[in-house]
């Protein structure tokens, strides 16, 4: 009997607690056997969760903790790379929780995804931008059942639709972990990498695959950025855990609003989902944990409203149409003109330090 792989997902979560029991039931589900979860700052109960689930068996969790030169999500991945469920991982996903990867390819499994290219030893699995879908109120509901409002299956602006996050094997060629995909010791690192569509890649692979064909045949990564405009006050409040200096706000709001098409297709495993949760909180104290920080998040919405900034941004919020598609050829022009300024200040970045 050939053994079951070990496929390892890796995450970051600070003040998630509403949210977790449906992502790691989404996952296990379509065969991810292993979590390695790292939590930082929280105040609605997430660590604690965490140290229950891990207590269960259910996943691995890590204190992390912010401050130094290094951001939490970095910090993390260092400490991820020395653990040893990455050492015994077959294959590797470093995710989000707002992040589901859903498969389109036979069942929708990770072993769908596989046998559809069987060959291959990386998936670089683009996002696919789920927009808010009119949702105001946070509801403990499945985020897969609340926001089924998408991005069009070609889209290359605003330019993090053509970003992506891998899956991949564990062959002993990379040097590390990275955010988008491992950072590779050699030229030949990433030779049998594809997209997806299951369509080979480059070798030097960058954080973005740019491309105006459809492009998510075989899996798409549902990036649920936003959810509920409620729920979105309080990830604005906490920031990004990469890049702690830019604002989540309107602007990151307007990027990627995007209910452009109907895809319910994750929604197959509507009843795998539900059945997950309802076995995880069969353990009291998951489902208190749980519970607390749903209240946790509810009172902090409402305090959030109490303040003028996070009312006006709830108001413009409720203002703002949604994030129109441009035409194709707009699209490409914006994004070269953004890679030439790109160029334009590595070059000069370049020069000053040869200075």
């Amino acid at each position: 009997m050939r053994p079951v792989l070990r496929i390892l997902a890796i995450t970051t979560m600070r003040n998630e607690a509403p949210f977790i029991l449906e992502w790691i039931a989404y996952h296990r589900h379509i065969g991810v056997t292993d979590f390695l979860v790292f939590s930082n700052d929280c105040d609605d109960g997430t660590d604690a969760l965490l140290d229950r689930l891990d207590a269960m068996g259910v996943l691995s969790h890590v204190r992390n903790h912010s401050g130094g030169k290094k951001t939490v999500q970095w910090r993390a991945l260092t400490k991820a790379q020395r653990h040893p469920l990455t050492r015994d991982a077959d294959w590797i996903y470093v995710t989000d929780v707002d992040e589901f990867l859903c498969i389109h390819a036979g069942d929708g499994k990770i072993a769908d995804l596989m046998a559809a290219v069987p060959e291959a030893e990386g998936f670089a699995i683009p996002w696919r931008m789920f927009g808010n879908a009119s949702v105001q109120v946070f509801n403990d509901t499945p985020v897969t059942d609340q926001f089924t409002k998408a991005a069009p299956k070609a889209l290359v602006w605003p330019w993090r639709a053509v970003q992506y996050k891998s899956l991949y094997k564990q062959t002993g060629t990379y040097e590390k972990l990275g955010i988008h995909h491992p950072k590779a010791s050699s030229a030949d690192a990433m030779t049998h990498w594809v997209d997806g569509n299951g369509k080979p890649l480059p070798r030097h692979l960058g954080t973005v695959v740019p491309t105006t064909d459809p492009r998510y045949g075989l899996a798409q990564i549902n990036h649920y950025a936003l959810g509920s405009a409620e729920s979105f006050l309080v990830k604005a409040a906490r920031g990004k855990p990469n890049h702690t200096s830019d604002p989540i706000d309107l602007a990151y709001w307007s990027d990627r609003n995007f209910n452009t098409v109907t895809d319910t297709r994750i929604q197959r495993h509507g009843k795998a989902i539900r059945d997950g949760i309802a076995a995880l909180m069969q353990d009291q104290t998951v489902a208190e944990l749980h519970a607390a920080g749903v209240s946790w998040r509810k009172a902090k919405i409402k305090a959030l409203l109490r303040t003028s900034d996070y009312f006006y941004l709830m108001a413009r919020i409720r203002q703002m149409p949604e994030t129109r598609v441009l035409d194709m050829g707009e699209q490409v022009s914006l994004l070269k003109q953004l890679f030439a300024i790109r160029r334009e200040i590595a070059q000069r970045k370049r020069a000053e330090k040869n200075q």
